[in-house]
Formats: structure tokens, C-alpha cells, sequence
């Protein structure tokens, strides 16, 4: 799968535009090289695209890469989904929330997504730790012009995330299509973690605790974009909100 979300309102970590970038490319590359791979038949790839905004694609499920994990894509209401992986609970998770029997994992995050943004009784990370599996997820509001991203705490599947040559984020679970994209400006997406546009990132796991950025130097001892990690020795200055502001839709981790 792959995201690409313009700077103005994507707001990644500064810690991943490494300085010794040079070769970075511009998203419409990078989404060329993703639909055009030479290791699947492009008939085989979808894409949309918003505009300026925001283009998101994906490997149809008949490919040989979802031999090893489930790929999904779903749209519902102006909400966008890409998930990679499968939920364990997804059954008890459809019946908390209500949903029909034939709810997949994408569609349960985005209407999971949609009831927060709209009424959420939850905090992001109380709602995060609910999700049992191997997974990885990138959420696109287009009407709100907001992204959500999130990876299990497992390790099992495997996101990576960077910066395009004009600043947009780029995510993917594609290695080689980042680091093409993205030259020294990536770095593997933290696990246990969740990025919101507007909130930042943040451990779902240690809600309660910083993350900090961890530099990374390549085998030509180049400065590479950073790895971010939770600070065990460093706290928020409060107790996170626990009311309908504080959800995955809309979170301030600095509160």
C-alpha cells in the first residue's frame, strides 16, 4: 500500500527530512514506481487521488504480496482506509460496534474512525489497545482533510514512512518504493505508535510517556531520517483528556 499526503496539512516530524537527501523524488514518481513495479501486472494496482491533497494506492489482493499479509481498501462516507494485516478480534470488535457480520478490517476502522470523530467516548490509545493482531492501517478524511496512521504493537507487519522532495509524507509498507522516494528522508513507521495530522505522533502503548527522535546513520555514515521511540524517562505534563475531544479523530499529544 501506499499514502502520500501534501505537507500543508500532513505536518509529519520534522526528524525525518534528513539533510543528506539529495535524490528524494516527487510524489507523482513515486506513485509511478508503486503502480509500474516490474513484480506485479499493473493492472493488478489501483490508485486515487485528491487533488493536491492526498493519493492513496494499493496491491489488489490476487497479487503474490498478500500471500503474507491480508491487503485491504475501503471508502465510506469521505473516509478512506488502507489496512495491511488481519484483526484477531475482529468479530467481538463488529459486535461492540455494531456492525454487520460481513464488516471487514478496514471497514471497521473507518466506522470505528467516523464514531469517534464524531461522538468519541474513548480516548485514541484506549481505542487502539482494543485492536488485537498483526496490522497496520492509513486512515485519509478527505472531508476533514485529516490522516491517521497506526501500526500494531507485534511487529509482525511493517510500515515505513518519509519525505518526499516537497515535502510530502510519504507511507508505505514498500521499502524499496520509500527509499527511492524518500533517499535518506525515511525511516521504519514506530510500532505500538499512531500518527495523527494534527496530533502528532504517539505511542498507544505508553500514552503517557514522550516519544523521542533516535538518529539513524546508513553504512556510508550518512544521516538518515530518524527513528522515534518512547522516552521511558519522560512524561506528558497532564493526564490525557478523556472526553470526546480526546480521540483518534482529534488528539493533542502535549496535553
Amino acid at each position: 500500500m501506499l499514502a502520500i499526503f501534501h505537507k500543508a496539512f500532513a505536518n509529519p516530524p520534522e526528524e525525518l527530512n534528513s539533510p543528506a537527501s539529495k535524490k528524494q523524488k516527487q510524489p507523482d514518481e513515486t506513485l509511478n514506481d508503486f503502480l509500474n513495479c516490474p513484480d506485479r501486472p499493473r493492472s493488478n494496482t489501483f490508485s486515487m487521488s485528491f487533488g493536491q491533497s492526498a493519493v492513496l494506492a494499493y496491491v489488489r489482493p490476487d497479487t503474490p504480496f498478500s500471500l503474507h499479509h491480508q491487503r485491504l481498501f475501503c471508502g465510506l462516507d469521505d473516509i478512506y482506509c488502507l489496512f495491511l494485516g488481519s484483526l484477531n478480534n475482529l468479530c467481538s470488535l463488529i459486535k461492540q460496534y455494531g456492525l454487520s457480520k460481513g464488516t471487514n478490517e478496514a471497514m471497521f476502522v473507518i466506522e470505528a474512525y467516523r464514531t469517534l470523530r464524531d461522538r468519541g467516548p474513548y480516548p485514541a490509545d484506549q481505542v487502539m489497545k482494543e485492536l488485537e493482531g498483526c496490522f497496520a492501517f492509513v486512515v485519509y478524511d478527505s472531508k476533514a482533510g485529516t490522516v491517521f496512521a497506526a501500526l500494531g504493537s507485534d511487529g509482525g507487519a511493517k510500515l515505513y514512512w518519509g519525505i518526499a522532495a516537497d515535502g510530502s509524507v510519504v507511507i508505505s509498507d514498500d521499502l524499496e518504493v520509500i527509499k527511492a522516494g524518500c533517499d535518506k528522508s525515511f525511516a521504519p513507521f514506530p510500532k505500538g505508535c499512531m500518527f495523527h495530522s494534527e496530533g502528532g505522533l504517539m505511542s498507544f502503548e505508553h500514552p503517557m510517556n514522550k516519544m523521542k527522535a533516535m538518529p539513524r546513520i546508513d553504512s556510508e555514515g550518512a544521516m538518515c531520517g530518524a527513528n522515534f521511540k518512547v522516552d521511558v524517562y519522560n512524561r506528558v505534563n497532564s493526564i490525557p483528556r478523556r472526553g470526546s475531544e480526546a480521540n483518534w479523530a482529534d488528539w493533542d499529544s502535549s496535553q
